[in-house]
């Protein structure tokens, strides 16, 4: 089994169980073996870090980066922020050398050092890309049959890697990797439409960023059985973000949201509890009925 280091961020480990137990599951039936490195620590966050404090955000990702480089690891990220993150912080060290030297000195102090040549990937990305639609395809056990929209995300749309293989206007990478498990990706309006969460704007402007909300998932209808993602923080908006829209302004959004590795897990033949679907907050057993053939399956604790 080819060896990555697991970068699962914060948003995963502390807010959504089921999205590593489908991490945990999905990937060693795809021949990767993934590595733990406890010392990780918030990627950290792009937007915010680099935006108040350039030379504070690229040590913090650098020295995530090096942890990983004494290891003779590379990374796999599972987050559209920490991949960012992580792969913009490496591209500037390995471009510029005088920042590269620079960040090197503050490492050294905690007896670190970084090169700047760490591997860096995106699940997404490497899915498509690495693993192939194929050898994906070849593990479904189970074709799902479902109507699924998609949500790539803004942090990864707009990443040079993500655009050097597809159109991010008109994004077909999840549609596709979607597609071989069965199901049929479906078009709605607000497609590559930002989710609202991102750039601080869910924690310090809470009400905009729930109006963003209200207007990504409004054009969602019954040709679609249910949402999958690829980015844990758009997951957290758009699963728990629905039921703070009910509560704010008495709505009634209950639309399926699942990570896509839970929709693979499902294809491969794991149980809703084993990946951690019962841990989401909008409720699936629409989508766990169809998918059963009629037989209710909702995951019991």
């Amino acid at each position: 089994m080819e060896e990555y280091g697991a970068f699962l961020g914060c948003v995963i480990p502390n807010r959504y169980p089921g999205i590593e137990a489908s991490i945990r599951k999905t990937m060693p039936a795809l021949g990767i073996k993934l590595v733990d490195v406890p010392e990780f620590s918030c990627c950290p966050a792009p937007g915010i870090f680099q935006s108040f404090n350039y030379k504070t955000w690229i040590t913090l990702a650098a020295r995530n980066l090096a942890l990983a480089q004494e290891r003779g690891l590379k990374i796999l990220t599972f987050c559209n922020g920490c991949f960012g993150s992580l792969y913009d912080a490496n591209t500037a060290l390995k471009q510029d050398k005088k920042l590269l030297a620079e960040v090197n000195g503050l490492l050294s102090k905690i007896n670190m050092k970084i090169s700047g040549n760490v591997t860096v990937e995106h699940i997404g990305l490497f899915l498509y890309n690495k693993i192939g639609l194929d050898q994906i395809k070849a593990s479904v056990k189970k074709p799902l049959g479902l109507n699924v929209a998609t949500h790539s995300g803004c942090h990864l749309l707009r990443s040079e890697p993500y655009k050097e293989l597809d159109n991010n206007e008109k994004p077909r990478i999840l549609d596709d990797l979607v597609e071989v498990l069965g199901c049929k990706a479906v078009e709605y309006d607000s497609k590559v439409q930002c989710c609202g969460a991102g750039g601080g704007v869910r924690t310090a402007l809470a009400q905009i960023s729930l109006q963003i909300l209200h207007e990504k998932v409004k054009p969602l209808n019954s040709s679609a059985d249910c949402l999958t993602d690829l980015c844990p923080f758009c997951h957290l908006q758009l699963d728990k973000g629905q039921i703070e829209l009910n509560t704010q302004y008495g709505l009634d959004y209950k639309f399926p949201v699942l990570y896509y590795l839970q929709l693979l897990g499902l294809a491969m033949g794991f149980t809703p509890l084993e990946l951690g679907i019962n841990a989401n907050f909008t409720p699936t057993d629409s989508v766990l009925k169809k998918i059963s053939d009629g037989q209710v399956i909702i995951p019991q604790i």
